[in-house]
Parts: structure tokens; C-alpha cells; sequence
């Protein structure tokens, strides 16, 4: 699973508690993906070959190279610095490998992810049974710099890569009845000390609306810093929706389903009072225990004490997914 606030088998605490102050130096994109921010009208702005070599230099070389090209999707170049991969793959929530912030890195090895298979089935014209292999040739890989906002306060900016999940749902051609996708994690007790711990209902399941699942925004990713996924950040596929905090992109997936009803979600499950289906990032609905107008980004001067940034409604992508909730009173539907 991914981000969402601290938990622990006596209950939930305060999301603080384990947080530590990543150091470290930005990698300089700015300039050259100013142009690109909003898709591909500033490609002619940056050259190929200055691109290829700002690539380059972003690779961490811990893991094997995932090559992409940069998305022209609308909202997909953020400009924001980006995150270390130091932080961005230390500073992690995912509970299948331990409720503290440090556990997944320390203990993701376990993970087997090949052979690894992913499902995708219910209400589909044509479910199927895809290897990684097929998922990784199914479409061009692109990478996407998106703002990552926690539930607990925090964010990060990370460098993905993959595609629109929108690719693979055009092949298996959805149902009139298809309403919404439910996103299923891994969970295997002998490599994943957190299922065995208990905590949360395993395996751990997330959803989108179908239309929040087909915009182009929603990445399948495969990667990130220009690298396969590493085993703590969700390898080897997941889930990116920008616009949602982070727990909603689910990560290790192993099935997809469609189907008619809005799927029961592990938050949901756990503690509906505080964490909704929808979970759109928004500065003016606060979690019951701590406010989310603002949040401290993860490797900025200072620490715990730098000086915190506002919150963005849907986390800055409201011109690229606003619409999807016209109407919707999103205090009561958060």
C-alpha cells in the first residue's frame, strides 16, 4: 500500500511521530522543463539531446534503466524541484512491509517480483492475464514528474515512469456496466512481515471511478528517476493518481477489476470517518485530527522546522481533472 497517515496494531497516531528530515541536494530541472509543463507545446523549447543528458544525469544507477520520453500529457511536467531518490525511496509508507517510515526499505527485498502476473478481469469485454513483459510492451513508456501529497502533511516530487493507465483499459474494453476499477495489492505473508502482523483487512484494495481511472493522468508506472521501480516504492507496477493522496495509488498490483458498485477500500474499511472513496487532495477539507491547508516537502532546508508550503486544491492538477467532480459537494464526498 501506499501513503496515508501512521497506523499501528494499538491504533492510529499522530502523523509526526515517525517522520524523520531527509537530507540531501535537488537535482536542477527547472529550467528546462518550465517549457514542458504543460505538455507538448514546450517541447520545441528544450532541446533533444540537452533532454537525453538531464536523463542521464537524474539516473541514481542503483537499478536497471527504464527508458521514456517526456509525456505530452497536459499537467504531466511538473516544474516543482525534484525529490532526492535518496528520500523518495527511504521515506516510505507501505504497511505489507512495516508501519514505520524506514521498514519498507529495510525489508522490501523479500518481494519476489518475477515471474509477476496482473489480472484483469469483471465487467470487461476482454479480461486477460498479463505477464510484466506484456505490460511493459503494451505501451511507449513516458516519464512524468508529478507532485506526490501525503494525507499525513508531507509531499515529494517525483520523477515516474510509464503510461496512462487509460492505454491498458482501452484493450480490455469495459462494460456499459463498469462503473468503477478496484486495484488489489499483493499480499503474502511469507515475504511481507506487515500482512502477518495484521493491522489492516488484507490484501490491500484501492478504486477509482471509471472516469478518474481513464484520465490520462493516471499512470500505470513502472519506474521512476529513470529506473525500474525499486521493491519499496510499489515494484514492479503501481498505481499513480497525482490529484489523490497517496494511499489511493496502490502499489505491487497484482489484479485489476471492474465492476458496478464502489468497491470496499482498505481506508474505508479501516476508518471511514476519516478516509473517504474520493480522497482528493484538498486544503479545505481537514482530516479529523490535523489540517491539510498546508504541508512540509520532504528534503527542503530546515527539516521539521523549514517553513511549510500551501496545500493546492487536487493538489495543483485542478485545470486537468476539476471537472471530473462538477457539482459534487466534496466536504461530504472527501
Amino acid at each position: 500500500m501506499t501513503c496515508t497517515s501512521n497506523f499501528s496494531r494499538q491504533g492510529f497516531i499522530h502523523p509526526m511521530s515517525h517522520e524523520i528530515t531527509p537530507q540531501g541536494v535537488y537535482l536542477q530541472r527547472r529550467d528546462i522543463l518550465r517549457g514542458l509543463a504543460l505538455g507538448a507545446t514546450g517541447l520545441a523549447g528544450a532541446g533533444w539531446a540537452e533532454r537525453q543528458a538531464l536523463a542521464e544525469t537524474a539516473k541514481p544507477g542503483v537499478l536497471s534503466a527504464l527508458a521514456s520520453t517526456p509525456s505530452a500529457v497536459a499537467g504531466a511536467m511538473s516544474v516543482d524541484k525534484l525529490t532526492t531518490y535518496k528520500d523518495a525511496s527511504s521515506y516510505n509508507n507501505f504497511y505489507e512491509f512495516g508501519y514505520d517510515k524506514a521498514d519498507p526499505a529495510r525489508l522490501a527485498h523479500t518481494l519476489q517480483t518475477s515471474p509477476w502476473t496482473v489480472e484483469v478481469e469483471g465487467l470487461v469485454k476482454r479480461p486477460a492475464k498479463y505477464t510484466l513483459e506484456d505490460l511493459l510492451k503494451l505501451s511507449p513508456m513516458e516519464e512524468r514528474i508529478y507532485r506526490m501529497r501525503c494525507v499525513e502533511g508531507w509531499s515529494m516530487v517525483i520523477p515516474w515512469v510509464g503510461y496512462s493507465l487509460l492505454e491498458l483499459i482501452r484493450k480490455v474494453e469495459p462494460t456499459g456496466n463498469a462503473k468503477f476499477v478496484e486495484f488489489v495489492t499483493l499480499a503474502d505473508p511469507k515475504t511481507m512481515p506487515g500482512v502477518r502482523s495484521g493491522g489492516l483487512d488484507w490484501p490491500y484494495v484501492e478504486g477509482l471511478r471509471l472516469d478518474e481511472a481513464m484520465h490520462p493522468l493516471t499512470l500505470l508506472s513502472f519506474g521512476m528517476y529513470g529506473e525500474v521501480l525499486p521493491k519499496q516504492n510499489g515494484a514492479p507496477v503501481r498505481l499513480v493518481v497525482p490529484w489523490k493522496y497517496g494511499f489511493k495509488s496502490g502499489k505491487s498490483l497484482v489484479k485489476i477489476r471492474f465492476v458496478e458498485k464502489m468497491p470496499a477500500t482498505a481506508w474505508v474499511k479501516a476508518a471511514a470517518q476519516e478516509y473517504g472513496f474520493y480522497s482528493n487532495v484538498n486544503p479545505n477539507v481537514d482530516h479529523p485530527r490535523w489540517s491539510q491547508a498546508t504541508e512540509r516537502r520532504i528534503g527542503e532546508e530546515g527539516g521539521l522546522l523549514a517553513k511549510k508550503r500551501k496545500t493546492l486544491m487536487f493538489n495543483g492538477y485542478e485545470p486537468q481533472v476539476g471537472q471530473l467532480y462538477a457539482g459534487m459537494d466534496l466536504k461530504k464526498l472527501f
